[in-house]
């Protein structure tokens, strides 16, 4: 899928992406910057430093979401290099795929960590920012495991399950100071997250296309629309949600 034509519709604006080396994090990178924002791209493999020689209006920062000097070193750079933080995308995260009875302590602590933690504090310093800035958007990448429960994926849907809350909390205190918060719930997306659990990673994801009423997974281009939608002013009355991008996984 091509991205969509240059528009002007974040011009000026800056956004902070975290998770932004792969998948939906560099397709949301490459969007954001197709539409005129400048981004800081963040994460914790090295590569994301490619972003920034690619793209014009991008800087990048690797560091560690889960750890709270990342968000404030993360949010502190944006402004540095770019003056402010007008849109945060908190799309950094793991997954876990194990029984319950074999989920250990570890296991759960990291996903709770990575995928929850990191959201929250980037979540944190970045309202702190918008706050001062008389306004902002703040959009999550969670999951169908928002609002469904996932077998063998405990620790992955509780943590998921957080960011929903985390994010109406967002859209009710954010909402007098001009600040909307949302939440992406895309279903099974052919990423490389499982490559570090299966060589057979981008296949096995496939096999789960039928799940989807679109008899297909997707694709990290299609994920990154929405999220672009919801830092746009296209979407400026919309807070406090979880937008469904699971191509009818959650439908019946």
């Amino acid at each position: 899928m091509s991205l969509p034509p240059i528009s002007g519709d974040l011009a000026g604006k800056v956004a902070l992406v975290t998770g932004a080396a792969r998948g939906v994090g560099a397709a949301t990178v490459a969007w954001l910057h197709a539409h005129g924002a400048r981004v800081l791209a963040t994460d914790l493999r090295p590569e994301v430093n490619g972003l920034a020689t690619r793209f014009d209006r991008v800087s990048a920062l690797v560091g560690d979401v889960s750890r709270e000097d990342t968000a404030v070193r993360s949010v502190a750079a944006a402004i540095d290099r770019f003056g402010s933080v007008d849109i945060l995308v908190s799309n950094a995260g793991r997954s876990v795929n194990k029984p319950i009875t074999e989920t250990t302590a570890t296991d759960w602590d990291e996903l709770m960590s990575i995928n929850a933690r990191g959201a929250f504090l980037h979540a944190r310093e970045a309202f702190r920012v918008m706050r001062e800035h008389g306004g902002g958007v703040i959009v999550t990448v969670g999951s169908f495991a928002c609002t469904v429960g996932l077998a063998e994926a405990a620790a992955y849907s509780a943590a998921k399950g957080a960011l929903a809350q985390l994010t109406k909390v967002l859209a009710l205190e954010g909402g007098p100071h001009g600040i909307r918060a949302n939440v992406v719930a895309p279903g099974v997306i052919e990423t490389d997250m499982l490559d570090n659990f299966r060589a057979d990673s981008r296949e096995y994801l496939r096999s789960f296309g039928d799940a989807h009423s679109l008899g297909r997974v997707a694709q990290p281009d299609e994920i990154a629309e929405v999220i672009g939608f919801l830092a746009s002013p296209r979407s400026s009355f919309i807070t406090g949600a979880v937008v469904a991008a699971d191509g009818g996984y959650t439908a019946a």
